[in-house]
């Protein structure tokens, strides 16, 4: 999703088939091609005091919406390079996007790690 609830984002309807990235306008933002544009914002961010159950269904459907958008991946980057702390963006909910950070940041690590290793086998050799 693009804004939260509380913007005064002017919603637009877009297309929902699939666009090619490289029959896409370069020089339009990636947000104008987003199929949530048109749904409600509710459906992507919780309202205070959600119950669980109704936090899950609502979520499956705001996941439901990003599966058919032709831009969810460049929508996931934003949400992941932001970092956006609140609703479902690209496909993935907060406690998600948390994960997959925390996995970039551990083989970032990890390839920092070998590279030093091989720079001392090289130095040494």
């Amino acid at each position: 999703m693009l804004q939260p609830p509380h913007s005064s984002l002017q919603v637009a309807a877009v297309p929902a088939q699939r666009v090619p990235v490289r029959d896409r306008d370069q020089d339009a933002p990636w947000h104008t091609e987003a199929v949530c544009r048109r749904d409600e914002a509710g459906l992507f961010f919780a309202p205070s005091k959600e119950p669980t159950a109704a936090r899950l269904s609502r979520e499956e459907a705001a996941k439901r919406v990003c599966a058919r958008c032709p831009v969810m991946v460049e929508c996931r980057e934003h949400a992941l390079l932001q970092p956006e702390p609140y609703g479902v963006w690209g496909g993935l909910t907060a406690a998600e996007r948390r994960v997959v950070l925390a996995r970039r940041r551990r083989r970032e690590m990890e390839l920092k790690k070998a590279a030093r290793a091989t720079n001392q086998i090289a130095q040494a050799g």
